[in-house]
């Protein structure tokens, strides 16, 4: 089994200074009137995220507070065509109206809530500051159509995005996969997804949205990312969790001692991939700069990229490669990117800032033998973390918690 030392510092550099602690709890289900009439709505309420659903509709989606729709629905292509005898080769701009798939919230935790529909289409809401929304067309094509907020407004800025504006938050859908997202004679946004292929809503608040983040959106739209990981403090728990863009990718993480992570990331194909790690300010708070940070793939030192088509360019290389981006205006969160050059299953591992890979008794902490003594990342300092906090700080976050997000 392949050794990461780090690789994904980002994955959890992120999650690594910050707490996490991988929530399975449910997130409290709060009560709002203010949805429809239909009566089998239920509801979600988030830190960060909310809604309800209907039988057939996704309803009043906010991101902290904020309105960015009223409601999503999916339909099967063919269903829709048969219905209204809108033909295979209509324009999509003029599919309005959508009679949506039956939907059910079949679970939700603190960090996410999963909604399954009577088809073969799945959605995924994810509690980050992002507000992440997946629509996953399964097996089937699928129409998606999202209705804005009465103050908000759409623009196509390819066929593969549309950006939405709502006020405090701006709103980028973006398609992985084969089909196309526009906004529709009703001045809503609406997608044609082919089977396999995924609709990922992101939002950002006002300034937010730099050249950065549209980088990662066009990592996300070519299948380059296909994983992204947020962790946050809450209420003095650590919670993180994964939004995956990609098939058939799992991620598992776990703190093997007090002083170190280690996680896992397995992919079903070789090929290489980008892993997206949103952090808090709180937890590259230490760092000045990306020179403060060491990433390690096998117990090799990871390339630090300058530009993403460099960053890009480490899939399929002979060297991990990784980066670190952080938001202007004062954002309160960091990214760290790491493009693991090859698959199946890679073992990362993060080091606390002073190398130390000690519980305090001399030994490992692990009981484990992914720490064996001849490994090249062993209490060396080579794959610290310098700048992000004191071992017990980095760790204590995911002391005891795991996470496995499968597709």
């Amino acid at each position: 089994m392949n050794r990461i030392t780090a690789v994904v510092l980002a994955l959890l550099v992120t999650t690594a200074a910050l707490p996490l602690a991988v929530a399975g709890v449910g997130a409290s289900a709060a009560s709002s009137s203010q949805q429809n009439d239909a009566t089998d709505a239920s509801t979600y309420a988030g830190t960060h995220v909310a809604f309800d659903t209907s039988s057939n509709a996704l309803l009043d989606y906010r991101v902290d507070g904020e309105r960015v729709f009223e409601n999503v629905s999916v339909a099967s292509q063919s269903d829709h065509q048969s219905r209204t005898g809108f033909g295979s080769n209509a324009e999509l701009d003029a599919v309005v109206n959508l009679s949506g798939l039956g939907l059910e919230l079949a679970a939700q935790s603190e960090t996410r809530a999963d909604i399954t529909t009577d088809g073969s289409a799945s959605l995924s809401a994810h509690d980050s500051d992002r507000g992440i929304l997946t629509v996953d067309a399964g097996d089937e094509a699928q129409y998606v159509e999202a209705d804005l907020a009465a103050d908000a407004t759409a623009e196509s800025e390819s066929d593969d995005r549309v950006v939405v504006d709502s006020g405090e938050r701006t709103g980028a859908f973006v398609v992985v996969g084969d089909g196309d997202v526009t906004v529709n004679d009703d001045g809503n946004v609406v997608a044609d997804l082919e089977s396999d292929s995924t609709l990922v809503f992101r939002s950002y608040a006002e300034g937010e949205r730099d050249e950065a983040a549209k980088e990662q959106e066009s990592l996300i739209a070519d299948g380059t990312a296909t994983a992204e990981v947020y962790a946050e403090e809450r209420d003095g728990e650590r919670v993180a969790d994964v939004a995956t863009y990609g098939q058939d990718i799992t991620v598992e993480t776990a703190a093997e001692s007090q002083n170190r992570l280690e996680m896992t990331v397995e992919r079903a194909q070789s090929d290489g991939t980008v892993v997206i790690t949103s952090v808090s300010e709180a937890a590259v708070a230490g760092a000045e700069s990306a020179d403060d940070l060491a990433v390690t793939v096998d117990g090799e030192a990871a390339a630090e990229a300058s530009s993403y088509s460099e960053l890009a360019g480490g899939i399929g290389s002979d060297q991990s490669r990784y980066m670190v981006t952080q938001s202007s205006d004062g954002s309160a969160t960091a990214d760290v990117l790491v493009a693991v050059n090859h698959f199946s299953e890679r073992d990362l591992a993060i080091q606390s800032a002073d190398g130390d890979d000690s519980d305090g008794d001399g030994s490992d902490g692990t009981d484990s033998d992914s720490n064996d003594s001849d490994d090249d990342d062993g209490g060396n300092g080579d794959d610290s973390v310098p700048g992000f906090g004191a071992g017990a700080a980095l760790v204590a976050l995911l002391t005891g918690t795991a996470a496995r997000i499968r597709r």
